[in-house]
């Protein structure tokens, strides 16, 4: 038995018009800087090649190279579309052909970063797959990963691991932490869309590096995008994390989550 939580639907959409123009991003502040490698890819931000792990268990989804969440409903162009789970199933031949809905291939739609994997006992192929809201693929795509669940405990609810909120994944409080670095931003329970979209109960990710004296740097990911590149200079920082409503950019969705960084 398969199953997972939050899916965005069983169903292909009905057909949707052409994207929209690109985005458009707001200037990036000085501190923000391009990856090292340049490189575009989905990947799981909890799970590595050959994990060992018992079901349920919530995976998560990362997504690199400036591309940015952006649901089904709204067509966007640019560098924007939504995760796709594939399970034991190779990359596809064909990037220009819809994926197709069942049990193999999880569709992400509205914007989630995570879902939960109820797998019985076994190995498994995953892969991430980022594709636009006719859900044909982009050419962005993890590396295969193997899995080994080796217990499906039936006695937690799969739906009890997902908790409203955000995080900064990969940074531990008080981190050192050398220049550039990537800050990995997560929602969970939450729908990461383009401010543009308008889309109701969605929202975007706020960064603000605050130094120990001197102006606050404020950067606002309004297309959707969940990791950032930072270059400051060296100092003691708190990194604080928000997540605002794309409806209404001055509110908050959930609490905000801050960690104390060392840049050396």
């Amino acid at each position: 038995m398969i199953s997972a939580v939050s899916l965005a639907q069983t169903a292909p959409a009905a057909p949707a018009p052409e994207p929209a123009a690109q985005a458009v991003a707001p200037p990036a502040h000085p501190w923000q800087v391009p990856p090292p490698r340049f490189n575009s890819e989905a990947y799981f931000t909890n799970l590595q090649d050959g994990a060992t792990i018992e079901t349920p268990f919530r995976a998560t989804f990362g997504l690199a190279g400036g591309w940015g969440l952006a649901p089904i409903s709204t067509p966007m162009g640019g560098k924007s579309g939504h995760h796709h789970l594939l399970l034991n199933q190779n990359l596809p031949l064909d990037f220009e052909k819809a994926l197709p809905f069942n049990a193999q291939y999880m569709h992400f739609g509205k914007g989630q970063m995570e879902t939960v994997l109820n797998l019985e006992p076994g190995t498994y192929g995953l892969r991430l797959l980022l594709a636009n809201h006719k859900h044909v693929l982009h050419f962005v795509y993890s590396n295969p990963l193997k899995i080994t669940v080796t217990r499906k405990n039936s006695e937690i609810d799969p739906k009890s691991l997902i908790k409203k909120g955000i995080s900064l994944l990969n940074l531990a409080p008080d981190a050192r932490v050398k220049p550039p670095f990537r800050v990995q931003f997560h929602a969970s329970g939450l729908n990461v869309a383009h401010q543009s979209q308008k889309e109701k109960d969605s929202g975007h990710f706020r960064l603000t590096v605050i130094p120990q004296s001197g102006k606050p740097a404020e950067m606002d990911f309004i297309n959707g995008q969940t990791e950032a590149w930072l270059a400051p200079p060296a100092g003691a920082y708190t990194l604080k994390l928000e997540f605002l409503d794309n409806l209404n950019p001055s509110k908050t969705l959930v609490d905000a989550v801050s960690t104390p960084v060392r840049v050396e």
